[in-house]
């Protein structure tokens, strides 16, 4: 692996070739901070997905990709005076050092859960008036359950058990089906969401990723389903023309695999 200086140098220059870009290329110097965003969530994503195929190759390329714009949205700040790329640095730092007095400090912590408590209680001293302030509100509905309940569990306020968790599972199912056979559209989503917060807290307690677990699905299904596809294909049969029978047969086959 590389030196530190090496990596500093290496760093340095990315600096370099943004200072570069921003003063010569017509694409780079447009960009602003607004529209840079939606590029940067979907490198995000992009990066995700890098990470859930294991793919080490192309998770050094994404990486590259989101460090590239950390320093693009630095350079503008730079350019308005407001901040540049060491406050972006010394801000975190400056952060993680005062939100790890067990590191820093003389605080003692048993484990990682005191850890997080302490993270948390840290984050209301500096001011902030909900634990929940730090919930980005863009997030993807399943993902806000998720952290919601990270940093409600920070506080204390949890449940005990798993299987107290799964008991609530099982009640909003009823409460659920209730709402189904009475027909309420408006009261079937509602109880709906319910069971979908609840399931999301008993994965929590199960130690998995509700975001990772649904997307292993998703690649799962794609993967099985485009098989079926190619098997139709082969046939020279459309799907649209197949019984579910028929397709049952392909789908099978594809588990195996």
């Amino acid at each position: 692996m590389n030196t530190r200086q090496q990596q500093l140098e290496a760093f340095g220059r990315l600096l370099d070739i943004m200072d570069d870009l921003r003063e010569k290329c017509p694409w780079d110097k447009k960009q602003t901070l607004e529209s840079l965003r939606h590029l940067t969530i979907e490198e995000t994503y992009e990066l995700g997905d890098a990470i859930l195929d294991n793919d080490l190759q192309e998770i050094k390329k994404e990486l590259g990709d989101l460090l590239l714009h950390i320093v693009f949205y630095a350079k503008i700040g730079s350019e308005t005076n407001d901040f540049d790329i060491a406050d972006v640095a010394n801000s975190i730092c400056d952060k993680l050092i005062d939100r790890h007095p067990h590191i820093y400090g003389d605080v003692i912590v048993a484990d990682e859960e005191e850890v997080k408590q302490n993270w948390e209680k840290l984050k209301l001293k500096e001011g902030k008036k909900s634990v929940l302030e730090g919930v980005p509100k863009s997030l993807p509905a399943l993902v806000k359950a998720s952290r919601i309940q990270d940093k409600v569990k920070g506080v204390g306020f949890d449940w005990e058990e798993p299987h107290q968790v799964w008991d609530k599972v099982q009640e909003e199912l009823t409460e659920l089906q209730v709402e189904v056979n009475a027909g309420n559209q408006d009261k079937i989503e509602a109880e709906f969401g319910d069971v979908l917060f609840s399931m999301i807290n008993y994965a929590r307690f199960l130690k998995v990723n509700p975001e990772d677990a649904l997307e292993r699905t998703n690649k799962k299904f794609m993967k099985r389903f485009m098989y079926l596809e190619s098997k139709a294909g082969e046939l020279g049969k459309p799907l649209a023309d197949m019984t579910l029978a028929e397709m049952d047969v392909f789908w099978e086959e594809a588990k195996k695999l």
